[in-house]
């Protein structure tokens, strides 16, 4: 998996990438044609004016009356002349009903040169911005002898109309492309996720393992010590064995219940027993039990119960679990003498629990993942930190159903500090 995982990412970016490719030559590649079809139709609007200017000119021209048809065609071919034969105005007209023909909207400017260059026609304020704009035509006739004129036809191509002509086009593919993109995103976060409940799936069966086979081993050894020869007739020793096994028992039995309650927890079927509890009675009798753990460690627990009204709706039960995790969690996570506070304060119809320890501290990370299912923190040099990382969700899930929010703040060597908010309740 670790090994195929990479590959498929750098695939499916690899697809992505290219396909976005495509859509961008594919629309420039459309701007490129669109810009040789209007340079075609300009062209070829610029040749249809020389043959409709022709045309006229033959018609202006039909008095005279040469001694043959075929001197007469001759001598106006080669004597076609714009400048003496048509006004500015005239001019105009025909390049502008020629261009409408070839769909060609844009507006324009003319100039016609003579032989020498010079200007003798030309629309108001002519003038060339970008030569790339510019067509010229001669305006002699193909088999003439000469060129008398030139026409310069000065043309901007409108950019805003051909966008709006492949409007439909660019909009479809703009919302095509951020489909492919987003489900790469999909696919790409799906794997990650994919990938991070294989590795918590063999954390948790690791942990699991750990935690089954040592009251196991226990078991073992303590019902072997039973068939032992000098044991069997020891009282005093079969009820050291056998309270040992039933300790060992009552540990398994805490896992399986553990996992089983966040099964629960997950389908929501834990169902709360309400009722009016004072915070503050539960904490000291948590804290009592709690005790002779932190004296073990030489530490301390100390409490700050400032709350003016310390009354909560609460299940007793899921309550007094929340507490004890929370200063199981402080003791274990200690790689000094522990030192553990907890306050409460009221304020404005809410509660709060602060649970604060000196021990490892979290990374920003950590603080992000802490209240995920199954998810250990790295404890670097505690090695005797045990568990399924079960009991921060169980808490979260807890809070949450009692309508409370439970935020934590870490410094990484410093401690941690657990705070939660709970709606007051009674009087």
């Amino acid at each position: 998996m670790k090994k195929i995982f990479p590959i498929i990412v750098v695939l499916i970016t690899l697809s992505v990438v290219g396909i976005l490719f495509i859509q961008m030559s594919w629309i420039k590649n459309a701007f490129k044609l669109k810009h040789e079809e209007f340079q075609r139709e300009v062209e070829l609007s610029l040749k249809q004016t020389r043959e409709a200017l022709f045309s006229r000119f033959i018609y202006k021209s039909r008095t005279i009356v040469p001694d043959e048809q075929e001197s007469r065609d001759f001598f106006l071919r080669n004597n076609f002349i714009v400048e003496s034969n048509f006004s500015k105005d005239e001019v105009e007209q025909i390049i502008q009903r020629e261009l409408q023909q070839n769909n060609v909207k844009d507006s324009f400017q003319f100039e016609i040169t003579n032989y020498f260059k010079n200007a003798v026609i030309q629309s108001d304020r002519f003038q060339v911005a970008d030569e790339r704009n510019l067509f010229p035509m001669d305006l002699a006739p193909d088999d003439a002898l000469r060129s008398h004129e030139t026409l310069y036809l000065y043309i901007t191509e409108d950019k805003s109309a051909i966008i709006r002509e492949m409007l439909w086009m660019i909009i479809a593919s703009i919302v095509f492309t951020s489909i492919i993109v987003l489900a790469f995103a999909v696919t790409v976060r799906t794997l990650f996720n994919q990938k991070k409940i294989s590795e918590i799936k063999s954390d948790f069966i690791n942990n699991m393992t750990h935690e089954l086979k040592t009251p196991l081993a226990t078991i073992s050894l303590a019902i072997d010590a039973l068939t032992n020869e000098k044991v069997i007739h020891d009282a005093d020793k079969i009820k050291i064995y056998s309270s040992m096994i039933k300790e060992e028992n009552k540990r398994m039995n805490k896992q399986v219940e553990k996992i089983l309650q966040a099964a629960r927890l997950e389908k929501e079927e834990i169902k709360l027993n309400l009722q009016k509890l004072d915070v503050h009675q539960v904490i000291n009798k948590v804290a009592d039990n709690f005790a002779l753990q932190v004296q073990e460690k030489n530490g301390t627990l100390t409490l700050h119960l400032k709350a003016p009204n310390p009354i909560i709706e609460a299940d007793e039960v899921h309550f007094s679990n929340i507490i004890f995790n929370l200063l199981d969690n402080a003791l274990k996570y200690s790689d000094k003498v522990p030192h553990i506070e907890v306050e409460t304060l009221s304020s404005g119809g809410v509660i709060s629990i602060k649970v604060k320890d000196n021990g490892i501290g979290m990374n920003k990370e950590t603080q992000s993942r802490i209240f995920e299912k199954f998810y250990r923190a790295h404890t670097g040099n505690i090695h005797n930190v045990k568990g399924f990382g079960l009991g921060l969700s169980y808490v979260k899930a807890i809070v949450e159903a009692h309508n409370g929010k439970i935020k934590v703040e870490s410094t990484q060597g410093k401690g941690s500090t657990f705070t939660m908010l709970l709606p007051a309740g009674g009087k």
